[in-house]
């Protein structure tokens, strides 16, 4: 099928008319699961940032396919007593500019990333001091030990400490950046943006990767291809004919019912990562009606996850009820206090509740995405089980990205504010009380919704303290206890959505997040 969106075809026509050796040149062509806006990868935690900032920027330690921190930009070494930690950055790091990489540069993206980041907020209450001691030493001293250091700042998603300039990284976290610097594997082309339709990527021909393999989110990131772009389309039929017929290389989630069109010579559909994501739903705890508990335990009870995730999947081969909030197949998941979500929803005990809280009709203004695969579903069907339960519901369709910048807001939902969304997450993400943006309890300072909830500021202090696995699921057991009783947010379970790639596209890692270093194509 030929492609008739006058989108992509501009997209290809930039493209290519911009490229210089334009046909010479190696490009991959994908379909990434939303169209990028957000540049910033510290003021968001939405995954398509996220992979943006993969493309152009570098981190300073990254984790294996084990979720082993592995050095990457620098080498550490800690002190005997735990409290004293030494990263020397590798030679030749250049920023994309041509201006090497330094010490001082990582000190104000790490004092950037700790602003913002639930794990960097712990540390930054633990450091003594931050400096640059030489322009490839970055020594940071705690005030006591914190035993999972390592593992916060190697972190894949949600938010990852990417470097960048100082010039750039010390401008307040209030505000987005508007200089995109990295010195990342490929450089991101700014004159070939055009934000929610198409962005362009070339590679860094100063970038000198690590000696090791690839391994996970670690190694050496080595580049074959000269340019990838992400396009947007329509809707994912479009891009699945695309794809079918070679017009594009790549798709990054493929809706499971279209599976059988891409069953066809030349492209391969497969998973990703087994964990795969978490669905769920986060409540605005600034505005009523979920500034009150008892109305929020009545949207937990109003929703069934078996409704959701079939509309949204289908074919349960691709998703498990689970109501666990560290995530089901991991260390510290645990299902207690969801038994009503794994079996259907209990309306009637949600009417109950809304009738004991005095629930007046005021409506909830739930975020629709009507843009992305796996977000446009989920929201529908759980407005229809909440007005069932009672509730009054302001069901508002938008793109993705205006969610992304729409949930940002404290302003009441009658001025452009917000009730409830909904957002998925990688599991890797997700399985600790630390790196779990939802469980932040600071307020404003925490992740949109803003609880002020003292209580899971303690537990996650306690989760520290554990000196073994036992102790620590102890304390994750009590975490499930707590984010269900006062319902931080609501799991509706966990599904996989594949990946959909041409044939000629090879050495793809087997990463949570999707990276194009290693990645190959063929004539």
């Amino acid at each position: 099928m030929k492609l008739k969106t006058s989108r992509l075809i501009a997209a290809f026509a930039v493209s290519t008319a911009l490229s210089g050796a334009a046909w010479a040149e190696t490009e991959l062509t994908a379909m990434m699961h939303s169209g990028l806006r957000v540049l910033d990868p510290v003021i968001t935690t939405a995954h398509i940032t996220r992979n943006h900032a993969y493309m152009i920027y570098d981190v300073l330690i990254a984790q294996d396919s084990e979720f082993q921190p592995q050095p990457q930009m620098a080498e550490w070494e800690i002190s005997d007593d735990g409290l004293v930690y030494t990263f020397t950055l590798r030679e030749g790091l250049l920023f994309h500019d041509g201006e090497p990489v330094t010490a001082a540069d990582a000190v104000a993206s790490l004092n950037r990333w700790a602003e913002k980041d639930s794990g960097g907020q712990i540390i930054a209450g633990l450091t003594e001091s931050l400096e640059a001691t030489d322009d490839r030493t970055i020594t940071w001293t705690l005030s006591e030990p914190f035993a999972p250091m390592l593992d916060v700042l190697s972190k894949q998603s949600a938010l990852p400490p990417f470097i960048m300039p100082a010039r750039v990284a010390e401008g307040s976290t209030d505000s987005a950046i508007t200089e995109y610097i990295g010195s990342g594997p490929f450089r991101f082309v700014e004159s070939e943006f055009d934000p929610g339709v198409s962005v362009t990527y070339e590679k860094f021909e100063d970038y000198v990767p690590r000696d090791e393999p690839a391994d996970g989110m670690a190694g050496g990131k080595v580049v074959h291809l000269d340019r990838v772009v992400w396009v947007t389309m329509p809707d994912i039929m479009t891009a699945v004919n695309a794809l079918a017929g070679g017009e594009i290389d790549y798709i990054e989630q493929v809706q499971i019912d279209l599976i059988p069109i891409l069953e066809t010579e030349g492209v391969i559909v497969e998973t990703r990562e087994p964990l795969g994501y978490q669905t769920m739903v986060r409540p605005n705890f600034l505005h009523p009606p979920f500034d009150n508990q008892q109305i929020r335990q009545a949207a937990l009870k109003a929703i069934g996850q078996e409704g959701v995730l079939t509309a949204m999947i289908g074919n349960p081969e691709y998703f498990d009820l689970c109501g666990a909030v560290l995530g089901c197949g991991t260390p510290l998941g645990s299902e207690t206090g969801t038994e009503s979500l794994t079996t259907g929803g209990a309306p009637d005990e949600a009417r109950a509740l809304l009738d004991e809280a005095g629930y007046d009709g005021t409506p909830v203004v739930l975020l629709h995405p009507t843009d992305v695969v796996s977000l446009n579903t989920q929201p529908v069907v759980v407005a229809q089980q909440l007005r069932d339960a009672g509730f009054t519901v302001d069901l508002q369709p938008m793109d993705w990205q205006t969610v992304v910048t729409r949930r940002a807001s404290q302003n009441p939902p009658a001025n452009g504010g917000w009730n409830m969304f909904i957002t998925n997450w990688m599991v890797p993400e997700i399985n600790s009380p630390l790196g779990n943006v939802m469980l932040n309890g600071r307020g404003d300072d925490g992740w949109f919704g803003w609880p002020e909830d003292q209580v899971m500021e303690d537990l996650k202090q306690e989760f520290i303290a554990q000196e073994d696995e036992d102790g620590r699921r102890e304390v994750a057991e009590r975490v499930q206890e707590h984010v269900i009783d006062n319902v931080l947010m609501i799991p509706m379970g966990q599904y996989t959505l594949p990946q959909g790639r041409r044939d000629t596209i090879t050495d793809m890692l087997p990463t949570p997040v999707p990276v194009f270093w290693n990645v190959q194509k063929s004539d």
